[in-house]
């Protein structure tokens, strides 16, 4: 897992890192351990639930096609929907116009005993927005150190936040989009805009870059994930929320009650 998080300030060149599952893993080889880790995760959030105490909030960042939602509907199949939220921050509306950027991020993050799952989120200030040129440099230079003030203004007040850059190669997203394309099922997810980011991927990859080593910190590190092999991906972004909601040392509430001798009849 170490391998694959970011260290605070260093340069990141995604050129460098390879996209595919390590040579000596198979999807059948890490079947047992994911299954195992599906299991743990969920027994994780029920007690996150219970305790009440913390809260977690995860980042999942790709290109087009590299997965987002395969990772919600895999990473999490087996939790309660009760303590895990989704938020999907597309194009945003003429109200959160209005506003700073920041405005409709806030009331998405999660609660005491929640996880907040976000598909895009604040980063998308500092990656569409400067690929695109939507504003100018000299606004969306400056929020790389306002993400880092919030996330760790969300950190001193008790949210743990992990966050997951889905590395897939500009081949494989290829291979997924024209899957798309070639099965009438799923065509209602592509979009033709796709192909307009894809043409821009080398803009993206540097702005992905810049992203990952300004805002990897000590308290709300990035994770980047092999992505080619989905199966791979579940696993890693798996043994990574395992261990972090295992590090949280929590445990079920005492009754309010003294229990003991108590027989339903």
């Amino acid at each position: 897992m170490q391998d694959y998080r970011v260290d605070p300030g260093s340069a990141v060149n995604l050129a460098d890192i390879d996209p595919n599952a390590p040579a000596e893993l198979t999807k059948q080889s890490v079947k047992e351990e994911t299954g195992a880790l599906n299991r743990r995760l969920e027994g994780l959030q029920e007690l996150l639930y219970a305790e009440g105490k913390h809260r977690v909030l995860i980042v999942l960042q790709a290109m087009d096609a590299a997965g987002k939602d395969g990772t919600i509907r895999h990473v999490f199949d087996r939790v309660n929907p009760q303590g895990v939220k989704v938020a999907s921050f597309k194009k945003p509306t003429p109200i959160e116009l209005a506003h700073d950027y920041l405005w409709r991020i806030h009331s998405k993050t999660p609660g005491t005993g929640e996880i907040s799952i976000f598909n895009r989120s604040h980063y998308e200030d500092v990656l569409i927005v400067r690929v695109l040129n939507l504003v100018p440099e000299a606004r969306w230079s400056l929020r790389y150190q306002h993400i880092n003030d919030f996330e760790r203004r969300l950190v001193d007040e008790g949210t743990t936040i992990r966050k997951f850059y889905l590395h897939i190669s500009k081949d494989e997203q290829r291979l997924r989009l024209q899957a798309r394309l070639d099965d009438p099922e799923k065509h209602w997810k592509f979009d033709s805009g796709d192909l307009d980011q894809r043409a821009r991927w080398d803009d993206y990859m540097a702005a992905y870059e810049e992203v990952l080593s300004r805002t990897s910190t000590e308290e709300a590190p990035w994770y980047v994930i092999p992505s080619n092999q989905k199966w791979h991906r579940n696993l890693a972004i798996s043994q990574v929320l395992v261990a972090t909601l295992e590090g949280l040392a929590m445990d079920y509430p005492a009754p309010k009650d003294d229990l003991r001798g108590i027989v339903i009849e």
